[in-house]
């Protein structure tokens, strides 16, 4: 018993309109991160989902790709994240204003 296609799109629909709204309403730097994570595995999800559905192992592929690109976001972002906070003491979007004049 397969999964139809429209399941992996409704459910990668879902989450990527999640993290969507989380990255424009949440305000800590660190859910705004965690947001971005979730719309990343949302094209994830996607990928295998079209990859399952024409019997291609191009998606998987992608799939490869994109976690590899999250997980340098993760880093680099997470470093971001820590040297702010030592210097501002605060992860709010609101109280950064480091590149105001």
């Amino acid at each position: 018993m397969a999964v139809p296609l429209s399941y992996y799109l409704a459910l990668s629909v879902v989450l990527f309109a999640l993290g969507a709204i989380g990255v424009l309403i949440r305000r800590n730097i660190l859910i705004i991160l965690m947001c971005i994570e979730m719309m990343l595995n949302a094209v994830n999800i996607a990928f295998i989902g079209f990859a399952n559905a024409f019997q291609a192992i191009d998606g998987q592929m992608f799939v490869f790709f994109v976690m590899t690109v999250a997980a340098a976001e993760v880093a680099v972002g997470l470093a971001l994240v820590v040297a702010i906070f030592r210097n501002r003491a605060t992860v709010y979007v609101d109280d950064l204003n480091i590149l105001k004049w």
